[in-house]
């Protein structure tokens, strides 16, 4: 495409000439002249200079650094990642039934869908328009998968699942199985029916072996726009409100509700029962113990240290109640001799 189509598209400022065309996106350091490329963080900027790629998407404030054609605008990444969506698209899929697929006679299957090999389809399934179900998908009685949406690969729904439009999920996903519900009684733990389903919105992104339990008696609920990255675990009865984002190998506990407009750091941890309020982000490893009522940003991990000093520290760590407890008594003797 030439910059110039790109550029009305997407609102950008063009600098250098509108004429130049690109066909594919790439990195600066590897760029060609049919490449566009993008300057998202300052840490790469010396690479614009000796850059080869046809253009390149910067924030203006980049713009004179740019030895070639620029597409300037506020969000370098946001147009980078349109940009790449349009020279990059999905191949599309022949609609129908693979001959190796195992569908259910009492299963509604769009004509527009493409259903793939080793797939299986149960009972009650009902499957919209455009949808991709690829290799080795399991979706289990009652699901509902509406429009555009696209399982990857080896995708698990459980029963009673609910999936909304333009929806993608990667392989190895697993959708609907049961909580962690277990009682203790005098002979041991015995397993609580997991009676609740797991509804899906529209626009939402769960990543590869990424697990979402099913409510206990009511649903667990993914809110529209919600991208999950891989490996994490939602257990049942959360509900993840609109547009939220979670990074990788977070878990959150039974019952824990967050809100909307969230960015949720790597290896997070929520204990149960909680309530998050719209507009938090939570730094990676940090453990949310108690529920967030103000927005902001919020973090507990301790960062990486010299290994001998971060064993010392650690050892006084152990100390710090005893410490404190003489500071007290330290302040009341004080006050006391005054």
């Amino acid at each position: 495409m030439r910059v110039a189509e790109l550029a009305v598209r997407f609102g950008c400022e063009i600098v250098g000439d509108p004429e130049t065309r690109v066909t594919a996106v790439a990195t600066l350091e590897k760029a060609g002249e049919l490449d566009i490329s993008f300057l998202a963080n300052a840490k790469y900027r010396s690479l614009l200079k000796t850059s080869r790629a046809g253009a390149v998407i910067l924030s203006a404030a980049d713009a004179p650094d740019c030895a070639t054609t620029a597409l300037v605008h506020k969000n370098p990444y946001e147009i980078y990642a349109r940009v790449a969506a349009m020279l990059h698209p999905q191949p599309k899929m022949r609609a129908g039934i693979d001959a190796m697929a195992s569908v259910s006679a009492q299963a509604t299957i769009s004509q527009s869908a493409s259903i793939a090999a080793a797939v299986v389809i149960a009972d009650g399934v009902q499957i919209g328009e455009r949808c991709v179900i690829g290799p080795g998908c399991v979706i289990g009685r009652d699901v509902h998968i509406e429009d555009d949406t696209r399982l990857v690969a080896n995708v698990t729904l459980c029963h009673g699942v609910s999936i909304g439009k333009r929806c993608v999920l990667h392989p190895g996903a697993v959708i609907g199985a049961d909580g962690f519900g277990i009682a203790n009684t005098d002979d041991g733990w015995i397993k609580v029916p997991q009676l609740g389903g797991v509804r899906i919105g529209d626009d939402v992104e769960i990543g590869a072996s990424t697990t979402i339990d099913r409510g206990a008696i009511d649903d667990t609920v993914v809110g529209n726009g919600v991208k999950l990255d891989n490996q994490i675990q939602v257990a049942h009865n959360v509900h993840i409100g609109d547009h939220t984002v979670i990074a990788a190998c977070t878990g959150i506990s039974g019952s824990t509700r967050i809100g909307k407009r969230c960015m949720i750091g790597g290896a997070v941890g929520f204990v149960g029962h909680l309530d998050i309020c719209d507009d938090v982000v939570v730094t990676g490893q940090t453990m949310v113990n108690r529920s967030i009522t103000v927005p902001g940003m919020y973090s507990s991990a301790l960062p990486m240290d010299e290994a001998r000093r971060w064993r010392r520290n650690s050892a006084r760590f152990r100390k710090l109640d005893e410490l404190a407890k003489r500071l007290g008594q330290l302040e009341k003797d004080l006050k006391a001799n005054r």
